[in-house]
């Protein structure tokens, strides 16, 4: 097995976990892959991979090793493409994080077309609300929402969407519908513990400033909730535009105080500290633009 090859194998299970997921991902035998990571250890002369009962565990020597070598493949990957010149397709395994519901709803439909414009790709979707460790989970590139915290990753903002308050029309034939930020003190809010969420409200209506601490019987940490929580008429929420598309197409949800206005909610691209972007995540990053673009219009 060439250099490159060994390589992908150990990419492969560091990223999957191991030997298995890895032998799974490379398409050979389990055996060939331990035997493979067993002669790159010989030849380094370090243990990459700590065994045990509960599986692979990488050293501090193994993360190194795997930041490097994920960064060589991804330039070999990127040489070979430059050589092939413009109508080459993108191939070989793109791995992409991003929001529980943002995903389900703009981003998993849309891959069918990206799929199809490069059939060599391979992609895998790690959904979460919570904001992982992109190195740690082999993530390529993360979707992100809101403020970054951490100046010193390498981001770039892509969208940003507006925020309502929103509701069924059930639950405001019950409780009645909001005509000033303060009325949300006498409503059931659903409260989103992520970024961009919280109890506390800030509206705007040309020099008139408001902030309300709602409060509410549910709060949740992933948008799912939300919507679930939004949809079974048990309160209205601080929501995307992006978070209730259908519904609020069809009139299932309702938006209210829509004089006053919400900070926008941005969307970043994130990628792995102290790595160049691939030319694959980089293609992901440009389609998400437009599918977004093409909502906005």
């Amino acid at each position: 097995m060439d250099r490159m090859a060994v390589m992908e194998t150990y990419v492969a299970v560091f990223e999957t976990g191991s030997f298995s997921g890895g032998a799974r991902r490379m398409n050979v035998g389990q055996p060939a892959v331990s035997k493979a990571i067993a002669q790159l250890e010989a030849k380094l002369n370090v243990r990459l991979l700590s065994r045990s009962t509960r599986g692979l565990t990488p050293t501090e020597a193994g993360q190194r090793f795997y930041e490097r070598a994920k960064r060589s493949i991804e330039e070999a990957d990127e040489a070979e493409f430059s050589a092939r010149g413009a109508g080459a397709n993108l191939s070989g395994r793109l791995r992409v994080s991003a929001a529980v519901s943002f995903a389900r709803l703009h981003i998993v439909p849309a891959m069918k077309n990206f799929l199809a414009m490069h059939p060599d790709l391979v992609i895998e979707i790690v959904l979460d609300d919570r904001n992982i460790d992109l190195l740690e989970a082999g993530v390529d590139v993360a979707l992100r929402m809101g403020t970054l915290d951490d100046s010193a990753m390498t981001a770039r903002k892509i969208s940003e969407s507006r925020r309502f308050v929103v509701g069924t029309p059930a639950y405001f034939s019950a409780a009645g519908i909001p005509t000033q930020p303060k009325d949300l003190l006498d409503h059931q809010a659903i409260v989103y513990e992520q970024r961009g969420g919280g109890g506390v409200w800030a509206f705007k209506r040309d020099d008139e400033e408001v902030v309300v601490a709602v409060s509410g019987r549910i709060a949740l940490n992933a948008a799912e909730g939300v919507r679930a929580a939004v949809l079974s008429d048990m309160g209205l929420a601080i929501a995307s535009e992006w978070m209730f598309v259908p519904e609020l197409r069809s009139g299932e949800v309702q938006v209210v105080l829509g004089e006053w206005t919400l900070p926008t909610i941005e969307l970043w691209a994130v990628y792995p500290t102290g790595r160049m972007a691939s030319i694959k995540a980089r293609a992901f990053v440009a389609y998400v633009e437009e599918i977004l673009a093409e909502f906005q219009r």
